[in-house]
């Protein structure tokens, strides 16, 4: 089977990790090194990071290059057009607005540069697209909840959802209650980054929350208690293989649960996360699956339907995707 010849989608794309090169060249306001490699080796994790906090440091160059409106609806462009020439035909892609306020911007400016840069490729390429607003885990809760009552005002406009960032490891699901809650309350979806790095409680709670679904959740693969509630729930795993290698997330490849996920019939799914920090492509994570994590030629199907069933996305654009696979 020619993997790079499927129709893809992918519900777990950070923005500011998947600039291409070009674009990083062409937005950055300091002086680059003119060799790809050397540029690379700034934008991309090496294989096994010590920690998601070393993963997280690739992020700094990306973000420099997304302080103004335009920049912001290029970079929205420039991530979507590279997903169309891996066949994605549909993706949800995300980034933390308040991070983009550096240079004078308001969060309004910056979602509102987003939505343009979105409209702009699903207009002019085979791509459909929304995006899902990121609060961040060492933002104060009144940052958190100004960024979600923003973002609301956006939903159905090219906003999608919110979600939760940043370093799980230090800052635990229970500091966030107040900011679901009110989530809830303005009727806005949310998925949340839990069980990443080893906190199954993590994803526990992101369902008491009433999260829809969960950005990586592997930590769970050795608690059948919480694997019962991701069923019960059906609450959707957004994996991303190549990240959580890098991360240390899984150590091994044959830990890695996939495949025991779809077994027990959770709605799993495989995301790139970071196009650009992870040197990766929806080919390449399922090519990935395929080769080394156990995943069998009719999983495809399984994976593809269970992306499209957890998209935030509205029922015309699921059943345009149906009809395509």
């Amino acid at each position: 089977m020619d993997i790079a010849k499927l129709s893809k989608i992918d519900l777990h794309c950070h923005l500011d990790g998947s600039l291409s090169a070009d674009f990083v060249r062409t937005h950055a306001k300091k002086t680059l090194p003119a060799d790809d490699a050397a540029l690379y080796s700034m934008l991309r994790a090496p294989e096994r990071c010590r920690d998601l906090a070393e993963y997280l440091t690739r992020f700094d160059l990306p973000l420099s290059c997304l302080q103004s409106a335009s920049d912001i609806s290029d970079a929205v462009y420039d991530v979507l057009k590279t997903q169309s020439a891996d066949g994605v035909l549909y993706c949800e892609l995300r980034y933390a607005p308040q991070l983009h306020t550096a240079e004078g911007l308001s969060l309004r400016d910056v979602i509102e540069a987003s939505i343009d840069g979105l409209q702009r490729a699903v207009h002019s390429l085979p791509i459909k697209a929304n995006l899902i607003l990121c609060a961040m885990r060492h933002h104060s809760e009144e940052e958190n909840l100004a960024m979600l009552r923003c973002g609301r005002e956006y939903l159905h406009e090219g906003v999608c959802a919110i979600d939760l960032a940043g370093d799980e490891a230090h800052f635990d699901n229970e500091l966030f209650a107040p900011l679901f809650a009110e989530a809830r309350r303005l009727d806005m979806p949310f998925t949340i980054h839990s069980g990443e790095c080893g906190r199954a409680e993590n994803v526990a709670l992101a369902i008491e929350y009433g999260a829809a679904r969960v950005g990586h959740g592997i930590a769970i693969f050795d608690r059948p208690d919480i694997i019962s509630l991701v069923k019960e729930h059906r609450t959707g795993l957004e994996l991303c293989p190549t990240s959580n290698f890098q991360t240390g997330a899984v150590k091994h490849e044959a830990d890695y649960p996939l495949s025991s996920f779809l077994s027990k019939g959770l709605l799993a799914t495989v995301n790139t996360d970071n196009l650009t920090v992870s040197n990766t492509s929806v080919t390449k994570e399922l090519a990935l699956c395929m080769d080394s994590l156990g995943l069998h030629e009719n999983d495809l199907s399984v994976l593809f339907q269970n992306s499209v069933m957890i998209a935030f996305a509205d029922d015309n654009i699921k059943h345009d995707l149906l009809s395509k696979r």
